[in-house]
């Protein structure tokens, strides 16, 4: 009874191979991967302020950043402003910032990109902005290097205004 079934599958095989013929389909093109956590943002400065206020609110004990000299002049002023408790560079590529509390609050309550790529924002040694009333603190880019805004203030520089911290 095998044998006879296994004929008849075998003669009925060609007949159905005939009716079935399908022009063969194109195998699919892979999807390009995108690697995750790799890119530039358009504003590096503005992605640090943003990272470092996440992970303030998120109650971090550190942030991770990629590097940049300008990251690091922000992450100095940053920490001898009090903001942050310290920052690292355990490689050539990264940053590592330490976030200060007093108690369960972070000395961080607020961070402003001011200066932007479409809206550069400029201030004259006689116009340095104050932030909450002398209680924050303006980030300058000046000729000089960055500094804050009473440092410029104080040297009589001038330039533009990066960000607010308070």
């Amino acid at each position: 009874m095998l044998t006879e079934e296994m004929t008849a599958l075998r003669e009925q095989a060609p007949e159905t191979a005939d009716r079935s013929e399908r022009p063969a389909r194109k195998p699919a093109t892979p999807k390009k991967v995108r690697p995750k956590g790799i890119g530039m943002p358009n504003d590096p400065v503005a992605d640090l302020l943003t990272r470092v206020r996440n992970a303030a609110v998120a109650r971090h004990e550190t942030v991770s950043v990629p590097t940049s000299r300008m990251k690091a002049e922000v992450a100095r002023i940053l920490r001898d402003e009090g903001f942050i408790s310290g920052y690292e560079q355990p490689n050539a590529r990264e940053l590592v910032l330490r976030l200060k509390y007093v108690g369960k609050l972070p000395a961080v309550a607020g961070l402003r990109r001011i200066s932007k790529p479409g809206l550069r924002v400029y201030a004259r040694k006689s116009e340095m902005p104050r932030v909450l009333g002398g209680l924050g603190v303006a980030i300058v880019s000046t000729s000089s290097g960055l500094m804050t805004g009473r440092e410029a203030q104080r040297k009589g520089l001038g330039g533009e205004v990066l960000a607010y911290v308070w």
